[in-house]
Order: C-alpha cells, then structure tokens, then sequence
C-alpha cells in the first residue's frame, strides 16, 4: 500500500474500532466505572497491570481488585490501614499476587502523597517527543520505597529494552481525547503527540503485514520503530491507530 492508501485504510478502521462498543470487553470498562479523576487514575493502572492473557479473565480479576478496594479505589490507597491490606490477601492473576498488589497499593500513596500524583510524575519527565523517559523514572519512583524484588516484574522500563505495552495503553487511555467516549484525555498538561502505541502480539504482527514496522521482537526498539511510522500517518494522534492494529488482529484475524 502507497502512505496515503495506508493512512486511508487505517483512519476507515479507527472509526470502526474506536467507539462506546469498544469498551465492554476490554479493560478500559474498569476505570469507566468512575468520575473522580484520581480513582480512574488508580482504577486504570491497575487494570492495565494485569491486562495480559485472556480477556474474561482480565476483567472478572480486575473488577475483583475493584472490590477488594472498596470500589473506592483512591480512597483506599490514601486512607487504608495496614490491617486493611489482609483482606487483599489471596487475590492472584497469573503471576501477579497479594504481595504485588499490596505493594501497589503502598507505591501509589508514596506517589500521591510525597510526588503529587500520578500525572505529575509523567508531567515533569516526559519530553518533547516522549513518554519513554517518563516511564522509566516513573518506575524508579514507584519502587523508590522498601519492596519485594518479585514485584518489580510487573511495572515495564523501555530503558531495559522493553516495548512497555501496559504503561503505554494506560497513558493513552488517560491522555488521549478520542472525543468518542472511550479515552478519557483527563492529563491535559501532556499532547497526545508523543503517545507511543501500546504494542502487543496483535498489533506487532498486524504493524508487520502493513509493513509498518519490521522488528520481528516487539521491544523498546520496534516500539521507537512503529511511532515513527504511525506518526507519519498522524502527527498530532498517532496512538489512535492503536484501534485499527488491535480490531484488525483480534477481531478480524487480519
């Protein structure tokens, strides 16, 4: 396909994709479930967290964690106790647990309470073509406190060669304004311009068969790759494609 054919094709399948309808099935539904901008903070990275292997069960565990927070999500992490976290205990999806997630809960009032929050952390570090630099000072912060070494597993550094799938999903999800319904764009001090794909199985074999990108890893390389090209098709909003990768691989078997 000639760039403009491509951009054509991709742009019919975002406005397919990226609709209320989206968002039944996928994670994006648990922060939906709230209006305080803090819980869908929260309520999204936890989400996003888990979000790999089978989407039922993505969701039924998500919404469990929903519960076990009180359906209050910011609330619990500012004001538990340390005996509230016992009732986390046993919560387990794949190879995140109890003493993963109880840990989460201790990073995220350590960030509200000493770094003014989520958005503030990628505010300060993000530059002006990226988030990936905010990413990884990110994690340096989240586990800037006394933490198990198995947990930091479960939160992603592009600067150690990884694509960031769950990070970049969950940015987008919070900064980008799709004006449709399904992300939210509630961190409006970042443009979504420097947005970077969140880039799984689905849209690395889709990106491929375009011929968007040509890494056969789906790393911190091929992610720098498929930006370069998505932004080409859309300076201003190229994570939008996202929706076109995703529903011509799981929905479509492209």
């Amino acid at each position: 396909m000639q760039q403009q054919e491509l951009k054509d094709f991709l742009d019919q399948k975002v406005l397919q994709y990226n609709t209320p309808q989206f968002i039944k099935d996928d994670p994006i539904q648990i922060p939906h479930s709230f209006q305080l901008k803090e819980d869908i903070e929260i309520a999204g990275f936890l989400a996003a967290t888990i979000a790999w292997g089978n989407r039922k069960m993505i969701l039924k565990n998500a919404k469990r964690m929903m519960d076990l927070l009180g359906n209050s999500p910011y609330d619990f992490v500012m004001n538990h106790k340390e005996h509230h976290l016992e009732q986390l205990e046993g919560f387990v999806h794949r190879t995140f647990n109890s003493i993963d997630f109880v840990f989460f809960i201790k990073a995220l009032q350590h960030i509200y309470n000493n770094h003014k929050g989520l958005e503030a952390i990628f505010t300060s570090y993000a530059t002006e073509e990226s988030l990936q630099p905010a990413i990884h000072q990110f994690k340096n912060i989240f586990f800037e406190i006394p933490h198990p070494s198995r947990t930091t597993k479960h939160v992603s550094d592009p600067f150690k060669g990884s694509a960031a799938k769950k990070i970049n999903m969950w940015l987008r999800w919070l900064i980008r304004d799709d004006n449709a319904g399904v992300d939210f764009g509630i961190w409006k001090n970042i443009s979504p311009s420097i947005l970077s794909c969140p880039l799984d199985v689905h849209s690395g074999n889709v990106a491929r068969k375009l011929g968007i990108l040509t890494r056969k890893q789906n790393d911190a390389k091929a992610l720098i790759e498929l930006d370069t090209n998505l932004r080409k098709l859309d300076p201003s909003d190229p994570t939008k494609y996202d929706f076109a990768l995703f529903g011509l691989g799981v929905f479509e078997k492209f």
